[in-house]
């Protein structure tokens, strides 16, 4: 049977009806009935995974991405556990704040609820697929799911598993959709279905994101790509300096919260900058560095400004030396993507002063950029990151997958 996306808009919008009004305790329960179909059925994902990594090294996919569409049984296990997590996050529907007593004896509130269909496109990272439905779920939204041509078996085989455990607790099968058509043609209806559609979350490359962004008649949220910056200031402790760049660099290049520029004061770099380099070349990491870091590193290249804007997603970085912390900013501020930015320092005034400075949607001192991520911030797995202010900003877990109503209760109180 042909599918058809307009048939499946409908009947999701339709499912996310039945979503939104099961409570705490069914919608608990059906996650954790996902996350244990998941882990019964490892070994068929991975199976069906290992068609999608021979067809994507056929296809001459990067290392980077190959990494992101792995599926190994510890992998299938973190999807599982991460789904178990968002079990454990509080329901945010129904929850009503700031609520007040008006002059004429009302009182006016505003109540979370669903946003009802959310439209997910995204590549590789099969993962995806689970933890996007149990965040839809958690936050009683109904999704259509369009993974990459690359993770199609995965993402089919998952699918089975999301639609058993509906299945067995009667709950409407099309609160979650898969859509098997990897064609880009459906990607153009489907960005079309505004009655139906309540938003669009693309997870991927640039060229996605600006694709969805510009052909969408239904609000996106936008997250081109992650240009992380670490700034070692002059009154950093070299030793967390070194350990966070490391981590933040090499634990995993591909993530888009992985450091991709290296700002470091002038008044340091003598001291440090043999250090990196013999840590950076240990971890074979090519160098991309300005005219006045080059000379530390052996076998670097001079930095373009193509490298201060790139997104590398592998063992590679861009490197400068700045004159001041005032040069830093002004750094961060033009190259930014609005991700993550960070400031290794002792200097507590001049950490308020970059957090204040940098509006990035996420700015740390002294920890890894690593730890830009949903889970790690304490959002349970986030169905994906914003760098547009509009409707949120940074990773966006259940919080940001519900809007606000008004409610207003009253006693019989008419307007003059």
């Amino acid at each position: 049977m042909t599918f058809n996306i307009q048939t499946s808009a409908q009947q999701a919008k339709v499912a996310s009806r039945v979503v939104a009004q099961l409570n705490n305790r069914q919608k608990n329960q059906l996650i954790e009935t996902m996350a244990s179909v998941i882990v019964q059925n490892s070994a068929m994902i991975i199976e069906e995974n290992a068609k999608d990594i021979q067809a994507g090294r056929a296809k001459g996919l990067t290392e980077a991405m190959l990494d992101r569409l792995l599926l190994t049984p510890q992998r299938v296990s973190d999807i599982a556990d991460a789904m178990l997590e968002i079990v454990s996050l509080q329901d945010p529907v129904g929850h009503v704040s700031e609520l007040a007593l008006r002059p004429n004896g009302m009182q006016v509130g505003r109540m979370s609820i669903p946003l009802g269909v959310i439209a997910m496109i995204y590549e590789a990272r099969p993962n995806v697929t689970a933890e996007a439905a149990a965040l839809c779920i958690k936050s009683g939204n109904a999704v259509i799911l369009r993974g990459g041509s690359e993770a199609i078996h995965s993402n089919v085989a998952i699918a089975k598993c999301l639609h058993q455990a509906l299945a067995s607790m009667s709950i409407n099968e099309n609160a979650v959709t898969v859509i098997p058509d990897t064609s880009r043609e459906v990607i153009e209806v489907l960005l079309k279905q505004s009655d139906t559609i309540d938003l669009v979350i693309p997870r991927g490359g640039e060229g996605l994101i600006r694709y969805v962004t510009e052909n969408s008649r239904i609000p996106v949220i936008q997250h081109f790509k992650g240009v992380c910056h670490l700034f070692i200031d002059k009154f950093a402790d070299h030793k967390k300096a070194v350990d966070i760049l490391l981590n933040g660099k090499v634990q995993r290049p591909s993530a888009c919260n992985a450091i991709e520029t290296l700002l470091v004061h002038k008044d340091v770099a003598d001291e440090l900058l043999p250090k990196i380099a013999g840590e950076l070349n240990a971890k074979d990491v090519v160098v991309h560095a300005c005219d006045s870091s080059i000379e530390y590193f052996s076998g670097a290249s001079l930095a373009t400004e193509d490298d201060f804007h790139a997104e590398y997603l592998t063992y590679e970085i861009a490197v400068k030396i700045v004159d001041g912390f005032e040069h830093a900013i002004e750094h961060i501020n033009t190259y930014t993507s609005d991700h993550t930015e960070v400031i290794v320092t002792q200097d507590t005034s001049r950490a308020q002063l970059f957090i204040r400075q940098i509006n990035s949607s996420v700015v740390m001192v002294n920890a890894s950029s690593r730890f830009s991520d949903g889970g790690q911030l304490g959002l349970g797995s986030e169905i994906g990151i914003s760098t547009s202010k509009l409707h949120a900003y940074g990773p966006m877990g259940l919080d940001a997958l519900t809007t606000k109503k008004f409610i207003v209760l009253g006693d019989g109180q008419i307007r003059d």
